[in-house]
C-alpha cells in the first residue's frame, strides 16, 4: 500500500497548465483527431478516443475544440497527415526517458528531440533501450478528503484494480490496461470523481538525482513537453517533493 507515487512524475504538469493552455489544447485535439481516424467517432467502441476525451475533460478543453477535432478526424475538414513515433534515451544521471510524438515531419521532430537531449546532458538511445523499464498501467487518482480509504480500496480491488496506495492528499489506484474500463465504470457508478484517469507508462524502479542534475532533468522534461510534436514524456525520475510543488 506504500511506495513511490505513480502520479508524481506527471503531477508537476498540473500547476503549469494555465501557462501552456494553447499547447495543451492543440496536443489533446490532435490526439482526438487521430483516435477518430483510427477507430471512429463513437467512444464506446474506441478506447483510444475515450481516453483522449477524458484527457480533454481533465484539462478543461472547450467543447467546441473537442467537436472540431472529432469532425476533423471524421473527415469533415482537411488536415495534415500525422504519424506516431516513439523515442527512448537517457537523461542526466542515467534517468530513463520515453517520448511519444505525433508529427507530420519526422526529420524535424527527431532533430528537435536529439538537440534537447544533448543540450541538457542526456542522449538518445536505440529503440527498446529503456522501454523494458516501464509497464503500461491504468492509473486513477482520487482526492483523499472525499472518500473513505477502506471502502474505496475494496471497491476498486473488487472491480479489477491491482494496487491501491495512499499518498499525500490522494489515493492512487493502478490496474492492468485490460481492466481499465471496468475500474473506471465502478468509480463512475459510485459517483467517485477522479483527478486523473488514464492509461500511462509506469516505471518499475525510479532514479534519484541531486543538485544540478535534478535541475537539468526537470529542464529537459519541460523542454520536451514544450515541443508541439510531443504528446507524452515518461521518465523514471524520482522527482523531489519541493520541485514537484513549484
Amino acid at each position: 500500500m506504500s511506495g513511490h507515487s505513480k502520479w508524481a512524475n506527471i503531477k508537476h504538469k498540473k500547476g503549469k497548465v494555465d501557462a501552456i493552455r494553447g499547447k495543451v489544447t492543440t496536443k489533446v485535439s490532435r490526439e482526438i483527431t487521430i483516435a477518430v481516424r483510427m477507430g471512429g467517432s463513437d467512444p464506446s467502441g474506441n478506447m483510444r478516443l475515450k481516453l483522449a476525451l477524458q484527457k480533454a475533460r481533465e484539462n478543461n478543453i472547450p467543447k467546441e475544440n473537442i467537436q472540431r477535432a472529432i469532425q476533423k478526424g471524421a473527415g469533415a475538414f482537411d488536415g495534415n497527415s500525422y504519424e506516431e513515433i516513439n523515442y527512448e534515451g537517457y537523461g542526466p544521471g542515467g534517468v530513463a526517458i520515453m517520448v511519444e510524438a505525433m508529427t507530420d515531419n519526422r526529420n524535424r521532430t527527431a532533430a528537435d528531440v536529439r538537440h534537447l537531449f544533448s543540450k541538457y546532458g542526456g542522449n538518445l538511445g536505440e529503440t527498446g533501450c529503456v522501454s523494458w523499464m516501464f509497464k503500461q498501467k491504468g492509473l486513477f487518482v482520487v482526492e483523499q478528503d472525499e472518500f473513505d480509504e477502506e471502502e474505496l480500496m475494496l471497491l476498486t480491488l473488487d472491480a479489477g484494480a491491482e494496487d491501491f496506495e495512499a499518498t499525500e492528499g490522494e489515493f492512487e489506484i493502478t490496474s492492468q490496461p485490460d481492466n481499465f474500463e471496468q475500474v473506471q465504470e465502478a468509480l463512475e457508478k459510485n459517483n467517485i470523481k477522479t483527478v486523473v484517469s488514464r492509461i500511462t507508462m509506469v516505471p518499475e524502479t525510479t532514479t534519484s538525482l541531486d543538485g544540478d542534475e535534478s535541475v537539468k532533468m526537470m529542464k529537459l522534461i519541460e523542454a520536451l513537453e514544450d515541443l508541439d510534436d510531443i504528446q507524452e514524456v515518461y521518465t523514471n525520475f524520482d522527482m523531489p517533493e519541493d520541485m514537484d510543488e513549484e
